[in-house]
């Protein structure tokens, strides 16, 4: 499509003007004019070619020597592809079909040049990405460092020293100024006109110097009396003080305290930038101008001034928004808070004329109200103009008594009889009989609500008629599907736990019966009902909790998964009777799981009864003939009520028919502890030729050696046992205590060595090697040693621990930090800290990181014993039986020096709360010096 001419797009300027005149072309030849010719229009009358005259004439510039050989041909002119560069035809004209050709190839290297610029851009990000990283600024060199600065504490802080003034001490202290007061006389005598100058007053310069004074502008004469302006002063001060004080007894009643908040009130108390006050108050203006009727505008104004501390101003603005817009709710709202009380309330007189149907503003006007009767009559007002308002009937009906209410609920019902909770809020008011009319009337204006089913069951169930309550459960959602309605599965169950917390147990387990299996597939509800479960349990939904798996255990009766799982919950949040009878069911249905069993068997003996847990166990014996766990616990149960003739013949029994290593070892045990060691010899050996590779045979071998002082025998039995169970720890460790103890610490050494290249990266037998070679005194080689350990293990709690105090005492804490980042939820690693705040004197860190240690870890031992340790030398008798209680309830069984007690032949029959003072009275006081506990 072709461009319009100029003379189309602009009518006023003519076409022609600026073009060149056609030739032949004569002005005027139209009107009758005559051309003529001039000199300029035939050319000169010399012939080009002609030698000039002119002998002043400018110099020509002189050719090339050689126009044809104007080519530039050197070699660094030369491409092997286009050859010499320069225009073959650049001794040609240039016309049109050249600037077409041009503008043709510009427009394809234009088009090239496109297609390989995301290439280009590419590319070139990378080089400069590379330059930045070779090359970085300053600013991002220490861009982590700056990172780091918001991880540093207030502590660190103040410890960095302030920057030292490197001036001298005389630019450092600079000489004030001194000025010394005029007296008296020589103000008053310069004030009296008279004036000393060497400069002639005439001359006119004295009016340009400082000191003189020009003619005709003196000072009227007169004497200057400043004792007399002192005692105006006090005079005025006197007139003040006396317009304050009261007149009767002369006692001021300036109040300090208030004059200061005065004083408070007038500093501003925005702290931005003024600049960005203006701004805004700038933009809002232009807001307000061109849409005066818009409230936010007005609202965001009057605010901003309320910010900047001008409140009459934030007053009047608002105020001129209410004329502006006097039906935005929202403003005549924003007026009432910025007005003081009084003025609050001829506000809201006058927004409630202006909107006499909007429910906000009543409620203010209400709240404005300080007396209760103003405050039931204003509602009573506004009910009257907007009758239909829920909300205003709520907070009209909470201000009134019992039955005043009952009133106003009957009529509020009428109003708004689709409010739920006005019908609901009736009917618990009400006796059972009109309870149940009114929540009979409020499901006919409510056919799709379950609030209103669910509170008639609670109804029946709390007036006895418990047969109703699951009716009403069932009627309710075969009604609410028939209406449509979309049964949500998850707000049925947190219905239920409101009816538990409630006390209604009954609809609860109702609703829990009705509403578990909706909406779950057959495959997915086992699942989804232990979640469930789960769930309810740790919200203290107990009832719910057991509801659920009530109905589990219905649809699925052979799964074991399901009946440990109830038994578990009964254990932790049901009484014994509950859990008994429930094991009874379960073993009924699954006899063959021997848990079940044992747990009915030990709920028994906790309570005593130690004839119905034989009787159990025996039943156990015939469901489960050849169980090993139905006879340890058999064996149990006799050995803890003293009956050992009754538990060595299980035991008999045990090995004829199940020979397994645990049977064995639990033989050799009883006769260890009851001082037969020669006989818990042989049945040592008898399980070592059964079961060579079950370590503990071998480790209780040993220990019954070592007992009888046979070292050199116990160690070759040692030796033997690691040839045959490698990856036994424990062994490896008593073959090289014993090897220390017999001062072989080369042999222990060697073992050590040894172990851990069986075991390559176990952080016990590093733990072992660093503490030998400090019993040793070789400080230096267990920080090499440590420092391996870390290397290889570097997530280990025990070695971080013990590389704590490894430390001097001043790098403890560093290392400490280190050791929380690795292993921060590592029960030795806050062990360590504890201990270290201990050391340092600081008792209550101390107990608080106890406390964080046996929340990690309930099972370790040794943390309950350092706990109960510290609280029996600094604690009250309550802290330290808080901590003996807590200890009983987690009942732990591992720990270093928890197991050395607990395990240890002679304290096999003790229990946890004496274990624990066993263990507290064996550990050591924390001390700086102390690198092993």
């Amino acid at each position: 499509m072709t461009a319009p001419p100029a003379a189309l797009l602009n009518k006023n300027k003519k076409n022609f003007i600026g073009m060149p005149a056609p030739l032949g072309y004569v002005a005027g030849v139209g009107r009758g004019a005559t051309g003529f010719t001039t000199r300029s229009d035939i050319g000169p009358a010399r012939d080009a070619n002609d030698v000039s005259d002119d002998r002043h004439a400018p110099p020509s510039k002189r050719k090339k020597k050689d126009d044809d050989d104007d080519e530039d041909l050197n070699d660094a002119n030369y491409d092997e592809f286009n050859g010499y560069g320069g225009s073959l035809c650049s001794k040609d004209p240039y016309d049109k079909d050249d600037e077409e050709a041009d503008a043709i190839y510009d427009e394809i290297d234009k088009r090239m040049d496109e297609k390989r610029r995301e290439y280009r851009e590419q590319r070139l990000k990378a080089e400069l990405e590379n330059y930045r990283q070779e090359r970085p600024k300053i600013q991002q060199m220490f861009t982590d460092l700056k990172r780091e600065l918001a991880n540093v504490s207030e502590d660190e802080w103040s410890t960095i020293p302030e920057v030292g003034d490197a001036r001298n001490r005389k630019q450092r202290n600079p000489r004030s100024e001194r000025f010394t007061p005029l007296p008296d006389s020589v103000l008053s005598h310069n004030l009296g006109g008279e004036n000393v100058t060497t400069i002639d007053p005439g001359s006119g310069l004295a009016s340009m110097m400082p000191g003189t004074s020009t003619p005709g502008m003196l000072t009227p004469s007169g004497d200057l009396d400043l004792r007399k302006i002192g005692q105006a002063r006090n005079t005025l001060m006197g007139m003040r003080l006396n317009q304050v004080s009261d007149a009767v007894g002369g006692q001021t009643v300036v109040d300090p305290k208030g004059y200061l908040t005065d004083l408070q009130s007038m500093i501003p108390q925005y702290g931005g930038d003024i600049n960005d006050v203006k701004k805004a108050r700038l933009l809002l203006k232009s807001v307000r101008e061109t849409n005066p009727n818009h409230p936010p505008a007005w609202i965001a104004s009057a605010r901003l001034e309320e910010v900047t501390g001008k409140i009459q101003s934030a007053r009047n603005l608002i105020m001129k928004g209410c004329e502006m817009c006097p039906k935005s709710e929202d403003v005549w709202l924003e007026a009432a808070r910025l007005q003081p009380p009084d003025m609050a309330r001829a506000v809201i007189a006058q927004a409630v004329q202006t909107l006499p149907h909007s429910p906000r503003i009543w409620i203010k006007a209400a709240d404005l109200e300080l007396e209760l009767k103003a405050k039931k009559r204003v509602y009573r007002k506004a009910l009257e103009q907007i009758p239909n308002s829920e909300l205003l009937w709520k907070l009209a009906v909470e201000l009134e008594e019992e039955e005043d209410a009952k009133i106003l609920l009957s009529r509020a019902v009428e109003c708004c009889p689709t409010s739920v909770d006005l019908w609901l809020a009736l009917a618990r008011l009400e006796v059972y009989e009109n309870a149940r009319k009114v929540l009979n009337k409020a499901r006919e204006n409510n056919p799709k609500d379950r609030q209103i089913w669910i509170t008639a069951a609670k109804l029946e169930e709390a007036n006895g008629n418990n047969t109703l309550v699951g009716k009403i459960i069932e009627r309710a959602i075969s009604t609410l599907q028939a209406n449509m309605v979309d049964i949500n599965r998850d707000f049925w169950i947190k219905d239920a736990m409101e009816a538990e917390h409630a006390g209604a147990v009954l609809t609860c387990q109702s609703i829990i019966k009705n509403i578990i299996g909706y909406g779950v597939e057959d495959e997915d509800r086992k699942h989804a009902w232990m979640e469930d479960a789960d769930s309810c349990a740790s919200q203290g939904a107990f009832e719910c909790a057991r509801a659920i798996y009530s109905h589990a255990l219905s649809v699925y009766p052979k799964k074991k998964s399901v009946w440990l799982a109830a038994a578990h919950f009964e254990r932790s949040h049901g009484t014994r009777e509950s859990l008994e009878t429930l094991l009874q069911q379960a073993v009924t249905h699954c006899p063959q799981e021997e848990t079940l069993w044992l747990m009915g068997a030990k709920s028994k003996w906790l309570a005593g009864d130690v004839p119905a847990a034989r009787s159990i166990l025996a039943l156990a014996f015939k469901a489960n003939p050849n169980s090993e766990e139905i006879w340890l616990a058999a064996v149990k149960l006799e050995s803890e009520n003293n009956e050992y003739e009754r538990a060595r013949r299980l035991l008999s029994k045990a090995r004829s028919q199940a020979a397994t290593a645990k049977v064995m070892m639990k033989s050799a045990h009883l006769e260890w502890a009851l001082g037969n060691l020669e006989l818990a010899k042989t049945l040592l050996d008898e399980g070592i030729k059964e079961v060579g590779d079950f370590a503990k045979l071998w480790m209780m071998k040993g220990q019954i050696l070592e007992q009888q002082g046979k070292k050199d025998v116990a160690w070759e039995v040692y030796r033997d046992a690691v040839k045959r169970c490698q990856s036994s720890i424990p062994l490896w460790r008593l073959l090289a205590t014993l090897e220390e103890q017999q001062g072989k610490l080369v042999t222990a050494r060697a073992t050590l060595e040894k172990s851990r290249v069986r075991n390559p990266m176990n952080d016990e037998l590093w733990l072992m090697a660093i503490r030998l070679e400090l019993r040793a005194g070789q400080r230096e080689v267990s920080r090499s040693l440590i420092a391996r350990a870390l290397q290889e293990c570097p997530s280990s709690g025990i070695l971080w621990a013990q590389a704590i105090f490894l430390e001097d005492p001043a790098q403890r804490k560093s290392r400490s930090v280190d050791a929380l980042k690795r292993c921060q939820d590592d029960a030795h690693v806050v062990l360590a800290v504890a201990k270290m705040f201990w050391i340092e004197g600081k008792k209550n860190k101390a107990r608080e990181w106890f406390n964080k240690t046996v929340k990690i870890d309930p099972d370790l031992g040794d943390a309950w014993a350092w706990y109960y340790k510290m609280e029996l030398l600094f604690g009250s008798e309550e802290q330290q039986h808080e901590v003996r209680k807590r200890c009983m309830a987690a009942d732990p069984r591992h720990g270093e020096h928890w197991c050395a007690v607990s395990k240890h032949i002679y304290n096999w029959r003790k229990k946890t709360p004496e274990i624990l003072q066993l263990v507290a009275d064996r550990l050591p006081i924390p001390v700086t010096s102390r690198e092993v506990y």
